[in-house]
């Protein structure tokens, strides 16, 4: 609390005057005092009922602040100025304020405690409305979170980026570990794609990139499977608890329906639609192995496909 705010409270319990009433009651902060012995508001400033709809007269004890508090803060906030009160310690608490007309709005209340031979004897304080300083907040927060959303997803597909897909991978790397479960992981590269740049363009290109992964994107998959793009044409699934023959069976699906998707693509020399090469990787993880094994594994088994003649799955 900075010390002007303490000094307003303090003039507040020592001055009554009419003058300084006239000044407190042109604020838009709502000043009030309560005993404390007998919990009751000796004053409430007339803003009251601007701000909340409850007239001054209304506000009779604590308990009517109390059931004034949004139900969800009211514990928290009630026993928070309850504690701070009997320590006499000053003190600030945010919350929502119910209306008279049943919704609710932001305040904050700054409270300074009045002892007498170390009793609390009276709480002095001020009510501020803080709607607009909560919905600057939560819309920086929303901001915050669109932003990393933002950050682990790809810009041009819309999936997820490598840098989820790293981070991932450690994490369920190590709890394959612990749990002794197997991990797949697929990688995806689409056939012949710098062929189909030089001859579509690269706006074509970028498009089918996009065609690409929302198809595969759109393939029905567990939660905690991980989707994303790797980086130019090649893509990765991630497939923890899953053995070599589920990511078989779920690469194939993968290779079927991008062939089935129909791009042209007069350059490639596996087919004349857009294709794409799988290699896939399982294993039982052993502790003194590292998460780039597994991807290792998985390139490896990508190039034996596309040796093999591309458009086919290769897998270890």
């Amino acid at each position: 609390m900075n010390n002007t705010t303490i000094h307003d409270l303090r003039m507040a319990v020592a001055d009554e005057d009419d003058t300084y009433r006239t000044l407190l009651e042109s604020t838009k902060a709502i000043p009030w005092k309560i005993d404390w012995e007998t919990k009751k508001f000796s004053y409430i400033g007339p803003q009251i009922e601007k701000l909340l709809g409850w007239t001054q007269e209304s506000w009779l004890t604590a308990t009517d602040w109390i059931d004034r508090i949004h139900e969800a803060d009211r514990e928290k906030t009630a026993n928070f100025c309850i504690s701070q009160s009997i320590d006499g310690v000053d003190h600030e608490a945010d919350y929502r304020a119910l209306k008279a007309d049943g919704s609710f709005v932001w305040v904050r209340d700054v409270v300074h405690v009045i002892r007498k031979n170390g009793e609390t004897t009276e709480l002095v304080g001020f009510m501020f409305d803080i709607s607009e300083r909560k919905k600057m907040e939560n819309e920086l927060l929303s901001l915050n979170h669109k932003l990393e959303v933002l950050a682990l997803q790809d810009g041009l597909t819309g999936v997820a980026n490598r840098r989820l897909f790293d981070q991932t991978l450690k994490t369920e790397w190590f709890r394959s570990q612990l749990e002794h479960q197997p991990l797949s992981l697929i990688v995806i590269d689409i056939d012949y794609f710098k062929q189909y740049n030089d001859h579509y363009g690269h706006i074509r290109g970028d498009e089918c990139l996009i065609r690409v992964a929302h198809a595969l994107n759109s393939i029905p998959l567990r939660s905690n499977d991980l989707f994303a793009r790797y980086g130019g044409e090649e893509f990765v699934l991630l497939l923890p608890n899953a053995d070599l023959n589920s990511a078989i069976e779920i690469a194939e699906r993968f290779r079927a329906t991008i062939q089935n998707l129909g791009i042209p693509h007069e350059t490639s020399k596996a087919k004349d639609v857009v294709t794409v090469s799988v290699g896939v990787a399982s294993a039982t993880l052993a502790s003194d192995s590292e998460p780039a094994s597994l991807l290792a594994e998985s390139d490896r088994m990508l190039y034996q496909a596309k040796e093999l003649g591309r458009n086919r799955i290769a897998s270890k």
